[in-house]
């Protein structure tokens, strides 16, 4: 399973548009259950200080959307 990280509505309004490092904005989307996360990815390679809270998000399994 692939871990992904937990936001609220809030916490995901904050992401929007903002930038994880230089020339690469966040993308929260929702898994199958709604529930608004971020990917490891992002966590790792993120070098915006303003943004260090979200290393401390729940982690949870991503569960892929059927679309």
């Amino acid at each position: 399973m692939i871990d992904v990280y937990l936001l609220n509505i809030k916490q995901k309004n904050l992401l929007i548009g903002q930038f994880y490092q230089e020339n690469c904005t966040f993308n929260p989307i929702q898994d199958a259950d709604d529930n608004w996360i971020i990917s490891g990815e992002e966590i790792d390679q993120l070098s915006n200080l303003d943004f260090l809270w979200i290393k401390d998000l729940p982690v949870i399994s991503f569960k892929r959307k059927n679309i």
